[in-house]
């Protein structure tokens, strides 16, 4: 079974031209309904208003990075196994390890390509894009 590309995927980043990659890369791959929200506390609310089939968030954000994001997302009840993929310029082991303990689904390291981008929702949804 193939992966649902209308449903809803939100990104979150801080960084404007990171928006724009990820949201073309997920253009690339097939996704169509892409939004955006530039931080955690606007992820937050976007996430209240309408129901996301993926959530690709950069961890260092301020003032709410992605970490605490996933940490708010999975204590949500309608949230709690909504997939949610980290994005990060550091691939330190610790960071991983939070990360995954927190309930991350996967993990990204910057830079990144559109093949890259597919896999890790392919991993996530255990089916292809």
């Amino acid at each position: 079974m193939a992966i649902d590309k209308k449903m809803p995927v939100l990104i979150v980043d801080d960084y404007k031209t990171m928006l724009r990659i990820v949201k073309n890369l997920l253009h690339q791959i097939g996704f169509e309904n892409v939004d955006e929200a530039t931080d955690g506390s606007m992820a937050l609310a976007k996430l209240k208003e309408k129901r996301y089939g993926l959530v690709i968030s950069d961890w260092n954000m301020e003032p709410m990075s992605g970490f605490e994001l996933l940490k708010k997302v999975r204590e949500a009840e309608p949230t709690k196994n909504l997939p949610f993929i980290m994005v990060t310029a550091e691939s330190k082991t610790d960071n991983v390890i939070a990360a995954r303990q927190a309930g991350v689904n996967n993990y990204i390291v910057k830079p990144f390509n559109a093949e890259t981008l597919k896999s890790k929702i392919e991993q996530v949804f255990g089916e292809t894009v």
